[in-house]
């Protein structure tokens, strides 16, 4: 063999490499999806692919199919038509329930159970997979407290008994308990007042870093989408209007829509 031809099959290998590691790096694969409620279609047609370690943040009018696409990732919507599949698996054919607790799931309230206290909140899917003694509980609140900036003693209280931005740190706490490869949060810091919220933004920021997790964030703040996110995918009427970096987006905006958007920064 030639070094031509030595060249060139090194340089085949390395792209076949360099093709299973893209494939391997796909978390969460929308195809060719539509979703609708009743005659109401909310989706059409959408495919996407969500890598690991990625923060795509979500943006665009109320109804052009955000949550709707969000709740695809962990079944909570069922397609009409396309498929799902997280890390290679067809969500249709996963035991959801089982799936649903590897997927963290935080929303705009938090949405704590009111009568659970902190600690039961952050334990609830950790201790569905597994018997937990209470030391465990403890040093495991603990730990997911510490993780979004909260004191221990707060471990004892109900969801009442916090503030806002307490409840919102709570939730993502729980959202994290079982180490979840993604993390879904639809609107999270929509509730809580600005000072709170940059707060928050700051810390979610910091905890993706740390941690790696794959996250897939829905805003209505552009300020809020370049803030945090590596990947923006701006949304209307069903379907995918543009997506790229903060920098693609400002640089090369496809319509009067997204500039309009970009003005609001």
């Amino acid at each position: 063999m030639d070094k031509a031809e030595h060249a060139a099959e090194n340089g085949m290998e390395m792209k076949k490499e360099n093709e299973n590691k893209n494939k391997n790096d796909i978390i969460i694969e929308i195809k060719d999806c539509s979703a609708g409620y009743g005659a109401n279609r909310v989706l059409s047609h959408v495919s996407l692919i969500v890598r690991k370690g990625e923060f795509l943040v979500f943006i665009g009018p109320s109804g052009c199919g955000k949550t709707t696409l969000l709740k695809m990732m962990n079944g909570l919507v069922v397609p009409t038509e396309g498929e799902v599949l997280i890390k290679g698996e067809r969500l249709s054919e996963c035991d959801l329930v089982a799936a649903r607790r590897r997927i963290g799931y935080a929303v705009q309230g938090a949405r704590l159970f009111p009568h659970m206290t902190v600690e039961d909140n952050i334990c609830y899917v950790p201790a569905l997979e597994r018997k937990m003694a209470k030391e465990e509980k403890k040093e495991l609140t603990r730990k997911m407290l510490d993780m979004v900036q909260l004191p221990p003693e707060l471990a004892g209280r109900f969801p009442k008994q916090l503030s806002g931005g307490q409840q919102q740190r709570v939730g993502i706490a729980r959202a994290m308990a079982a180490q979840p490869e993604i993390l879904l949060m639809d609107e999270p810091f929509g509730a809580v007042d600005e000072i709170t919220r940059k707060g928050l933004q700051e810390e979610l920021r910091a905890l993706q870093g740390k941690t790696g997790v794959t996250v897939v964030f829905i805003t209505h703040d552009i300020g809020e989408a370049f803030l945090l996110g590596s990947r923006i995918l701006v949304m209307k009427d069903g379907g995918i209007l543009q997506e790229g970096t903060k920098e693609e987006l400002m640089g090369n905006p496809k319509d009067g829509f997204v500039k309009r958007l970009l003005e609001r920064i």
